[in-house]
């Protein structure tokens, strides 16, 4: 009997040395929608520091940034539109194009609330396919043959290699962005060779810094870096923010989120919205022009916990546009659908 207790005993002892360790997270049931806190193995969670950039506060989530001195955090754009157009015959053509911004961020310095990064500018990649044939200019291979593409990769070449001075606060505040005049400089000095005439040279460069500029910049970093509301929210709140869609402001694009879960190292936030249907009538005698178009938009953004940075975004975006003229006996449409997936560090997806 003392031989089948103590078998007993290390079975029970063996037992409970073999249970897994769990751990809680907490997200959204897509069922119900309803929060929901479920365990999973201890083993599957990334470890989170114990005063993490984004955490949980008696239900209220907030997002700040925890940035170490000496370390370089990544912000690759990458966005890829495949446009189809139908005309009224219902003959169609499909062109796809590509577009990738690398670029990063090192920690130089700490100084109270305050963090001081060069932002460097990594590599530029563009590509455009339609009917068979396929063409690209990547700052990352060698100058193109074609003569209406080596005055792009040139501009591109100048513009990345280049380092940018910025500051940002741990709330993710973009202070400043200095250092755009020794880029445009260099631009400059890059189409002197290419472009003989000083005003046609003076013409690009104006446009250059008019797309690439301090505001710029930061209206792109404060808008792909902080998501989560200064105020904070719970896992599962919604909220929603607009911007124009045009120069009038007149269209809005509205973009929905939701904190979907927080866990296993991760914040995961989705997005919803675009711009609803419009549709705009213009008659002139018996001829009737119509326009209508809309904009669709879902995907997920994740942030890194500890630190506070963007892991990755995968967004898909469907615009929709048709055209239509009629003279109240017959129409003719010309319908366009592009589909795009717009990616922030799309190799951690």
């Amino acid at each position: 009997m003392k031989n089948i207790a103590a078998i007993a005993l290390l079975s029970s002892i063996a037992f409970v040395s073999c249970k897994k360790e769990t751990a809680k997270i907490t997200k959204v049931d897509p069922k119900t929608g309803k929060t929901v806190t479920v365990e999973v193995p201890a083993d599957s969670v990334a470890k989170v520091a114990e005063n993490p950039a984004i955490r949980d506060s008696a239900g209220i989530v907030t997002q700040t940034f925890k940035l170490e001195k000496g370390k370089t955090y990544p912000l690759t754009t990458y966005q890829r539109d495949v446009k189809t157009m139908t005309d009224p015959q219902g003959k169609s053509i499909t062109a796809t194009a590509e577009s990738t911004d690398e670029m990063n961020f090192t920690v130089n310095d700490i100084k109270g609330n305050v963090y001081e990064m060069t932002l460097n500018l990594v590599s530029k990649r563009s590509s455009q396919s339609a009917q068979g044939k396929t063409v690209v200019v990547d700052t990352k291979q060698a100058l193109p043959k074609e003569d209406d593409l080596k005055m792009i990769w040139n501009i591109n070449k100048a513009l990345t290699s280049n380092k940018l001075d910025m500051k940002m606060d741990t709330k993710g505040n973009v202070i400043s962005i200095t250092g755009f005049d020794a880029v445009y400089t260099k631009v400059s000095t890059t189409l002197t060779p290419l472009i003989k005439d000083a005003n046609e040279r003076a013409s690009v460069v104006a446009s250059l810094k008019e797309s690439f500029n301090e505001k710029v910049l930061k209206d792109q970093f404060n808008k792909n870096l902080s998501i989560i509301p200064k105020k904070g929210v719970k896992v599962g709140e919604k909220w929603s923010t607009s911007e124009n869609a045009d120069p009038n402001g007149t269209i809005k694009v509205t973009s929905n989120y939701v904190l979907k879960s927080l866990g296993n190292g991760i914040a995961e936030i989705a997005v919803t919205g675009g711009i609803p249907k419009k549709t705009e009538k213009k008659a002139q005698g018996p001829i009737t022009h119509s326009m209508s178009s809309e904009l669709a938009q879902n995907g997920t953004i994740k942030f890194d916990e500890n630190t506070g940075w963007i892991i990755n975004q995968n967004i898909n975006v469907k615009t929709t546009q048709v055209e239509t003229i009629s003279d109240g006996k017959q129409s003719q449409s010309m319908k366009s659908v592009s589909n795009s997936s717009v990616m922030v560090n799309p190799s951690a997806k």
